[in-house]
């Protein structure tokens, strides 16, 4: 069980903050390239490959950001679940 402790893998309470300013990031970046691939395909004649192309891109933008919470929600549960595991393993050493 020691040896458990000493090589502590998994996520830490410290670990939140760079998750969460990533995840912040992330979903910055998401908005904003869909704010360009919207003025692009603005820009664009319908019916054209290049209007094809930015508004598949903003569909593929719209996935992925439904997917943010979720992400999130695992990466908390992660860290709670690394938490209790580190906690009970060394009130049980």
């Amino acid at each position: 069980m020691e040896k458990l402790i000493r090589s502590k893998k998994g996520f830490t309470v410290q670990d939140m903050l760079p998750l969460a300013i990533i995840l912040v990031v992330v979903a910055i970046g998401i908005g904003l390239g869909a704010q360009v691939l919207g003025s692009i395909r603005d820009d664009q004649a319908s019916g054209t490959y290049e209007y094809n192309a930015s508004t598949n891109g903003l569909d593929g933008l719209d996935t992925f950001s439904e997917y943010i919470p979720t992400i999130a929600l695992v990466v908390v549960a992660a860290i709670v679940i690394g938490v209790l595991v580190t906690y009970l393993a060394r009130r049980l050493a």
